[in-house]
């Protein structure tokens, strides 16, 4: 292969990176599945550029909602590096890493930890303790059990990730930034609701300083101050913020971006939680159609705008409605994500609910205390959905008498 052959497969390699940074993922997957293919084709199987183009097109897959094959894709590359590289080589732990953010992507939590603390273990042993990949693979593991509902361990881990990257990388370091805005996020999850405004709030006007209003990391930090904003009762101005939000998002990344559906998933809950029941039944339901097109039908995220129509017909009393859509979700759910994930037990939590105020406490109450054993089992005891559900438990069972 001559250089000049390869630098032009270097290029086209490149413009996949940056096509996956635009989001452009139907182009991405096109021109990284061609790419691929041609540098297994000059370069081997085994050549660390077809390893890196093979991870890239993974990467795309998994952005684009395609998590089976992204995560089987992973894996292939893990495999190869292994075998060629060595476990223990920076790209086959750079490879395991991403294996791991496929695996929380698609809501394997348990394996994703699973995972990424292998991957810990070995950048720590090879790169050391401080270096930046090492603090981002515990960042990683940070999120993954807070997504798993490990609260008080992913606080933990965060506020070692932020001292660390604090004194290694500077306060304002965007990538320090990030794990203070992943820690008022973990803090909020907790119920920890005025300690996540006040970091939210900090967050944001660090990155406006640092980054710029404009940059993604401050669409999202705004995004979660919205949201917090919410959880704090302050509804008006977390609605006002998700309207923001939105039209910045979708000026700088596009109306498809699926951090641009997220705000608008958002505002649709802010509109249902002011009791604006048309909006929020409209916005939920013309989102989920959005997700469907663009992240597939059985990603986490379009399942979640799937839960957000039922709980908007459960609000305005379409209760059947409500019912029809969530008890198929609970098994697609436990498909995707686990038996013991939170939004599966939430769920459950939210059929049981629906029954209970279509006033049928005979078929609500076993559901909820069995939803209750499983989430105390799961998430332990303190965890915020255990009083939701003991709240509507005894609701259902005052409504037997």
């Amino acid at each position: 292969m001559t250089a000049a052959s390869q630098r032009a497969l270097s290029a086209r390699q490149w413009a996949v990176r940056q096509l996956i940074g635009a989001v452009d993922l139907t182009s991405a997957i096109s021109l990284g599945e061609r790419v691929a293919a041609d540098t297994a084709r000059l370069l081997g199987v085994d050549h660390p550029q077809s390893l890196s183009s093979r991870s890239d097109l993974a990467r795309a897959y998994e952005l684009a909602g395609r998590a089976d094959d992204a995560i089987a894709l992973h894996e292939s590359v893990v495999d190869d590096s292994q075998r060629v590289l060595g476990g223990d080589d920076p790209s086959t732990l750079a490879y395991r890493n991403n294996l791991a953010d496929a695996l929380e992507a698609a809501g394997r939590s348990d394996e994703a930890i699973a995972m990424y603390e292998a991957v810990l273990s070995g950048r720590i042993r090879v790169l050391g303790a401080d270096h930046p990949d090492t603090l981002t693979t515990r960042n990683n593991l940070a999120d993954a059990l807070e997504s798993a509902g490990r609260l008080s361990e992913a606080i933990a881990m965060y506020e070692a990730v932020i001292a660390d990257r604090t004194q290694l990388l500077g306060a304002n370091h965007p990538d320090t930034l990030i794990s203070r805005n992943n820690l008022a996020s973990a803090h909020e999850s907790a119920g920890m609701i005025d300690a996540a405004v006040t970091e939210f709030e900090k967050v944001v006007a660090d990155q406006r300083s640092v980054i710029g209003f404009d940059h993604p990391d401050t669409l999202a930090t705004r995004n979660n101050l919205a949201y917090v904003y919410e959880s704090a009762g302050r509804v008006a101005e977390a609605i006002a913020l998700y309207e923001d939000v939105l039209a910045d998002r979708i000026r700088v990344l596009g109306s498809d971006h699926p951090d641009t559906l997220i705000t608008w998933n958002n505002l649709a809950l802010g509109y249902l939680t002011a009791g604006r029941l048309d909006e929020a039944i409209t916005a939920n339901e013309t989102l989920l159609v959005a997700r469907e097109r663009v992240l597939g039908d059985r990603h986490p995220d379009t399942l979640t705008s799937r839960n957000n129509v039922a709980v908007a017909y459960q609000a305005a009393g379409r209760l059947d409605q409500a019912i029809a859509i969530l008890e198929p979700l609970v098994g697609i759910r436990t498909q995707v994500l686990g038996p013991a994930h939170p939004h599966t037990l939430r769920t459950r939590h939210n059929v049981a609910n629906a029954y209970r105020l279509a006033k049928a406490p005979a078929k609500a109450v076993p559901m909820f205390l069995a939803t209750l054993a499983d989430t105390q089992r799961a998430l332990g005891s303190d965890h915020p959905l255990i009083e939701t559900i003991r709240e509507n438990l005894s609701l259902a069972a005052d409504a037997l008498d």
